[in-house]
């Protein structure tokens, strides 16, 4: 009992621990503290660890949304590119089309110009086989046998046949019914024999080549 009436006046701590408190109230503030520290000590793992995921958490929805991003982005590229293609296909076809409708349009006009062309030599030609028909009617009977009208009415009837082959054929006209498109009435005549409105007389003849009418047929015409 001295004893320990001695200890507590030198303010020695009475638990028997060696935390050297020299007084029973110092101990208690003092267990206390190493009791807060002990806490914090092992409360920091945890927190360490809980920061660490949360770390790990975060880099992974960092990731996952570059990756996102990094896909969204090739399909915004891709559908660019898509539509880069389409552009230039459809440009390519209209092109195409324009192309095609020169062609046709440049085939029509050069056969417009070939008509144009071999119509007017025809023309000029006409002139010539007027020439050779007043020339053959006007040989007498005593004069058809000559060489010479021969070799006219060859000539002639060769012309014909070379023209008859590139399109040009003459129009007919005596017997037919007047056709203004085919023929140029120059004489109008009463007579009873023909029908109304019949050619009964050609003076110069008509001739179209293919299609085209080159020249009208000059022609008398009935009432």
């Amino acid at each position: 009992m001295m004893n320990e009436d001695v200890k507590q006046t030198k303010g020695e701590c009475t638990c028997g621990c060696d935390c050297g408190c020299e007084t029973e109230k110092d101990h208690e503030c003092h267990c206390a503290d190493s009791a807060q520290v002990e806490e914090e000590t092992q409360a920091k793992p945890h927190e360490e660890e809980v920061c660490c995921e949360a770390e790990m958490n975060a880099e992974e929805n960092g990731d996952s949304k570059k990756s996102f991003g990094k896909k969204k982005e090739k399909k915004e590229k891709k559908d660019k590119k898509d539509e880069r293609i389409e552009e230039l296909t459809d440009q390519v076809k209209r092109q195409m089309a324009e192309f095609d409708n020169f062609r046709k349009r440049s085939e029509k006009e050069k056969c417009q110009m070939f008509e144009i062309g071999a119509k007017s030599i025809v023309e000029k030609i006409l002139p010539v086989i007027d020439n050779f028909e007043r020339g053959l009617a006007a040989i007498t009977d005593d004069m058809k046998d000559h060489s010479f009208v021969e070799g006219m009415a060859k000539v002639y009837r060769q012309m014909l046949t070379e023209l008859e082959t590139v399109g040009v054929k003459p129009i007919e006209a005596v017997g037919c019914e007047f056709d203004p498109n085919f023929h140029n009435a120059v004489m109008h005549v009463e007579d009873d024999s023909a029908s109304e409105n019949v050619v009964v007389e050609e003076f110069q003849k008509g001739y179209i080549y293919r299609d085209t009418v080159v020249r009208h047929s000059m022609v008398k015409v009935a009432n």
